[in-house]
């Protein structure tokens, strides 16, 4: 493709050079670049990549997008543009054929449920006859077309290939989870949205964006930017949780037509005579379209509220009530998200991403929910990352279980002791702490042990627990690796617990 046609009539941008350079791939990274690439000098928090551009341009890029004329490469095409990462965002959509102007697409930001709402609007789409590529923390995939997710959004030259292989793929719609970080570097500013979805907004990701304040600042994004009603796509549409305290500074910020859902204030989707039990949720969901009766396999409240999430984002893109009906009804598991590892001890054992605070107090308020026997969690929180957090996950499965089984989550550069010292701090003082040596015969009374190896402290939770308990393995859910220091090892909950699992069995027989 021409230079000149990737940058279109953009009055931003500033060609100096050849418009008719062939340009046959794109990148910000200098590493990557072959001949004939486009490369994308962009600032960062580590590192500005206009020193990289003599590298580039050494390694053969044809062509250089740059936001400082002070680092133009002499004898070279350069374009100058007034922000690097949003023209990235525009000539990556322009260079892969603009994929998301071609097909729907429904974007969910928030906290907590964007992974488990995207399954949902899976199920719905599918069962409309539309059958997504869904984008996501797990991955990006499409009928057998899976691509590894690098990130829950990757950068805008990734994305885009990755949208345009899976319409190649034949993917009718797109169904895709929206990071804060992607908003805030503008990484999918090339995308068209028709459906925009705020599911709610808890403390997470501070050590990134410093404030709630910035931290909502770069939600909004989507809806008060992102979502504007264009010649394409003139009938976007925002769909917004009332309940969570944010939703009204969401909705206020939208710049399209906004459909709301609750379960505590008027919204236009809402349920009524909803039930929770260890086998699911049940209710009757009200839409402006009609009411229907739904059964999920789905446990808790908060899963209740990725239900109304699906089912508004799916009403607003114009689905048939029945198509809704049917998708909610039909059997949806996520990996990592209350996945349950079967077992035949009786014990209901159960893998969750929750990584925040919010989250693991959601899931446990779910497990006391439906609660017959003793709950055990096990957990620990990342290192590098927002460590304010830290105390308060302390405090909640302390506080929510009758045994907490603090661990190394993903320590990274820190010091694993330290990491669960932090969380230590969150516990009430007062609460037992266990050795690991006094569980040996099992613990009668609440309270709280330290195991740093992540593999001794599931198979401590699963080796202590009994018919009708139930124990939470928190925080790592579908990932499978554990990174220490800078190398990333294999480590899958799921199967650590089922190995734990054997070796139990395998015990009693002896």
């Amino acid at each position: 493709m021409k230079l000149a046609e990737l940058i279109g009539s953009n009055t931003e941008y500033s060609l100096n050079g050849d418009g008719a350079t062939a340009i046959t791939a794109l990148t910000c990274d200098s590493r990557k670049v072959t001949p004939g690439t486009l490369f994308f000098a962009l600032r960062g928090a580590a590192a500005d990549g206009h020193v990289y551009i003599a590298a580039a341009i050494k390694a053969g890029a044809a062509a250089v997008v740059l936001e400082d004329a002070d680092y133009a490469p002499a004898g070279t095409t350069w374009v100058q543009v007034r922000e690097g990462r949003a023209a990235m965002a525009d000539i990556s959509a322009r260079f892969f054929g603009s994929p998301t102007t071609q097909l729907p697409l429904i974007g969910i930001t928030g906290t907590n449920g964007k992974t488990t709402t995207t399954y949902l609007i899976e199920s719905i789409l599918c069962a409309s006859g539309i059958e997504p590529a869904v984008l996501g923390t797990i991955s990006y995939r499409f009928g057998n077309t899976v691509l590894e997710a690098s990130h829950t959004t990757p950068e805008s030259t990734e994305l885009q290939a990755a949208f345009r292989r899976l319409v190649d793929a034949g993917a009718r719609a797109f169904v895709m989870e929206v990071s804060s970080h992607a908003l805030e570097q503008k990484r999918v500013d090339g995308c068209c949205f028709d459906v925009g979805v705020f599911s709610n907004l808890t403390r997470d990701h501070l050590d990134y964006h410093g404030t709630m304040e910035d931290y909502l600042a770069a939600k909004q994004r989507l809806f008060a930017e992102l979502l504007r009603p264009t010649a394409a796509k003139p009938h976007r549409r925002a769909v917004v949780n009332l309940d969570d305290q944010y939703g009204a500074a969401i909705a206020a910020s939208a710049a399209c037509p906004v459909i709301s859902y609750g379960v505590d204030h008027p919204a236009d989707v809402h349920v009524r005579d909803w039930q929770l039990s260890v086998d699911g949720i049940s209710g009757t969901l009200v839409t402006p379209q009609g009411e229907m009766a739904f059964a999920s396999g789905l446990l808790g409240r908060f899963n209740l509220y990725n239900i109304l999430a699906a089912a508004s984002a799916c009403i607003a893109l114009g689905v048939a009530p029945e198509a809704v009906r049917v998708g909610l009804n039909a059997p949806v598991r996520v990996p990592g998200r209350m996945e349950r590892v079967e077992n035949n001890r009786g014990v209901t054992l159960l893998v969750d991403y929750a990584h925040t605070g919010d989250a693991l107090q959601n899931v446990l308020t779910t497990l006391h929910e439906v609660a017959t026997g003793r709950i055990i969690t096990v957990f620990g929180c990342g290192g590098d990352r927002d460590n304010g957090k830290r105390p308060i996950m302390g405090n909640i499965a302390a506080k929510m279980s009758d045994l907490a089984v603090v661990t190394s989550d993903n320590p990274r550069s820190e010091d694993p002791a330290l990491i669960m010292e932090q969380i230590k701090s969150g516990i009430a003082t007062g609460l037992r702490e266990y050795r690991p040596e006094e569980l040996a015969c099992g613990f009668s009374g609440k309270g709280y042990v330290l195991v740093e190896n992540r593999r001794d402290a599931i198979r401590l939770a699963i080796r202590l627990s009994q018919p009708g308990d139930i124990v939470l393995l928190a925080g790592k859910g579908h990932e499978d690796y554990q990174i220490i220091g800078t190398v990333k090892h294999h480590f899958d909950d799921r199967e650590e617990a089922a190995e734990a699992l054997k070796e139990e069995c395998q015990h009693v027989f002896l």
